[in-house]
């Protein structure tokens, strides 16, 4: 069956950088859309950035110029690039994606068990 892993969550400094790393695997038709959405402590579920199968992409404005979305469709693999990090970034990000599965053959919204991200002041 489908599922979406994420990686590379951690604690760093404020300034700092992360790489956040999805993969998708199991039985996959395609991929539509892939992106990123955090939930901070008593906050709602927001969306961080998406990127289409062809290359779009779309990010909230309280990352732009800071995060950088990017995928390998190849490794079904989307990534998130996390520079010049801020303690209000800190949250837990999920990894969704568009899929068609092999089974049933119609999209479907995954999501990845999410990777804690903190970052210290």
């Amino acid at each position: 069956q489908v599922q979406l892993v994420e990686s590379g969550g951690g604690l760093v400094q404020a300034g700092g950088s992360l790489r956040l790393a999805c993969a998708a695997s199991g039985g996959i038709i395609s991929i539509n859309d892939m992106g990123w959405y955090r939930q901070a402590p008593g906050k709602q579920r927001e969306l961080v950035a998406t990127q289409t199968r062809g290359g779009r992409t779309n990010y909230a404005d309280s990352v732009k110029g800071r995060f950088a979305i990017s995928r390998d469709n190849a490794k079904n693999t989307v990534y998130l690039q996390m520079s010049s990090l801020k303690p209000e970034d800190t949250a837990v990000y999920y990894c969704n994606a568009e899929i068609i599965p092999s089974y049933p053959s119609a999209y479907v919204d995954y999501w990845g068990q999410g990777t804690q991200v903190t970052v210290s002041s």
